[in-house]
């Protein structure tokens, strides 16, 4: 298995399964945006890969850089969904005990029927550091998360942090939608990585 000499120690190498949270109220207004809500959302994304393909985002909140998890900022939907979002947020980081831990990424991703993510890693430096954590909201038998060739299920209503500094992707080959709950975490405490003043600086 590949390393990142720069990724946070703390971060799982693989699947690390957080517990099961709360998504009832979460689940069924997702379930509710409209079409239209979601393509304008999509279209309006800051986040645009191509390893992404085709699956649609709604992004509620967002680094000001990508080279700095440490500077985030709320997006236009924040403000509407944030009552909805923080509980199961807060419920899924609840084992690592952070006294003081921040969200700088958070978003909604729904992948359609036979869709994928292709193999990739999350590169950009601002990734490095926070774990990743994904709760589906929505899910199949058949939709299958790997990291490094391994392939894994994500039960509905189960947080799980995963390795985004390995190769990961996703592939959905059942019939209906997968929506997931994405979002990154990391504790303020913890002292800053002696590499990140190198990167901000464009070193």
């Amino acid at each position: 298995m590949s390393h990142d000499p720069y990724a946070n120690p703390r971060k799982t190498t693989t699947i690390r399964r957080l517990g099961a949270v709360d998504i009832a109220a979460l689940k069924a207004a997702v379930l509710a945006i409209p079409e239209a809500v979601w393509d304008a959302e999509n279209a309006d994304k800051p986040n645009r890969f191509e390893a992404l393909d085709r699956t649609r985002h709604i992004v509620f909140r967002f680094v000001d850089s990508p080279r700095d998890w440490r500077g985030s900022h709320d997006r236009p939907a924040w403000a509407e969904w944030r009552a909805l979002l923080e509980p199961v947020m807060r419920a899924a980081v609840l084992p690592y005990g952070y006294a003081d831990g921040q969200f700088p990424r958070v978003m909604l991703a729904r992948m359609g029927a036979g869709g994928e993510i292709k193999p990739h890693r999350d590169a950009n430096p601002a990734a490095k550091w926070p774990h990743k954590i994904h709760v589906p909201l929505l899910t199949n038998d058949k939709v299958t998360f790997f990291v490094e060739g391994v392939g894994y299920h994500l039960p509905e209503g189960e947080a799980a942090e995963v390795n985004n500094m390995g190769v990961h992707a996703v592939m959905n080959a059942g019939d209906a939608d997968r929506i997931h709950l994405i979002f990154e975490y990391f504790d303020t405490e913890q002292p800053t990585p002696d590499w990140l003043a190198r990167v901000t600086a464009g070193g």
